[in-house]
């Protein structure tokens, strides 16, 4: 399979790396210089996009043109989804789009509503998400945080979520929801050691949706 990487940043560089071991060829990469000229990108069974957010909309019309379907791991562009969503509806493109695609945070995700279930019925908890990155990530809180924060309340969590981040170092990522009641907290925590589960999420993602049409998320990529 061909990809083509939006974006030759730290995480296009990482999938670059992964790419052979999941039987896969870069075809080429799409760096600033070249954005801007879609009729010049190499042609591609599936595109990998982590390039940045003002980016995502401008990259999903030409690849929709080209009949490229696509993976989209940046973050930051959320609030323009429904854009992003009729694009691909127009389209017969096949599109994965998350936040996140490490696998263990898909499942931190099924655990946070689960939890949410069971604690809005006691009263006396109250929650928070407290999100950690490295100091060159732009947007906080992070796009993960507010998947969780959607999780929880999907879940029928009804009171305040306080949402808070830091930004520090080199962090690759950690999450953690709390809820604290009288006397005892509960916290769970995911934590990535390195960039390796977003990148190799990001290309099993791109063998699922090759040949398909629409609009999904992770949960349609890891679902049984």
């Amino acid at each position: 399979m061909r990809i083509l990487l939006l974006g030759y940043g730290r995480m296009g560089r990482l999938v670059e790396s992964l790419a052979g071991e999941h039987g896969m060829h870069v075809a080429g990469v799409v760096g600033r210089e070249l954005a801007a000229r879609p009729a010049a990108w190499p042609d591609a069974d599936v595109a990998i996009d982590f390039s940045t957010a003002d980016g995502v909309l401008a990259n999903l019309e030409a690849l929709a043109a080209r009949g490229t379907c696509a993976v989209v791991g940046t973050t930051g562009w959320q609030a323009q989804e429904a854009a992003a969503r009729a694009i691909v509806a127009a389209s017969p493109i096949g599109v994965v789009a998350s936040p996140n695609f490490a696998i263990g945070v898909h499942l931190f995700t099924v655990l946070a509503e689960h939890a949410a279930r069971l604690l809005e019925p006691q009263a006396s908890f109250g929650t928070w998400i407290h999100e950690l990155h490295h100091s060159a990530k732009r947007d906080a809180p992070s796009g993960t945080a507010r998947h969780l924060e959607a999780a929880l309340r999907r879940g029928g969590f009804t009171r305040p979520i306080d949402v808070a981040s830091t930004r520090a170092g080199a962090i690759p990522g950690t999450h953690t929801i709390g809820f604290d009641g009288g006397g005892e907290t509960i916290t769970l925590t995911h934590a990535v050691r390195d960039r390796t589960p977003f990148a190799r999420g990001a290309l099993d993602a791109a063998r699922w949706v090759h040949g398909r049409q629409g609009w999904f998320t992770l949960s349609d990529v890891v679902s049984p």
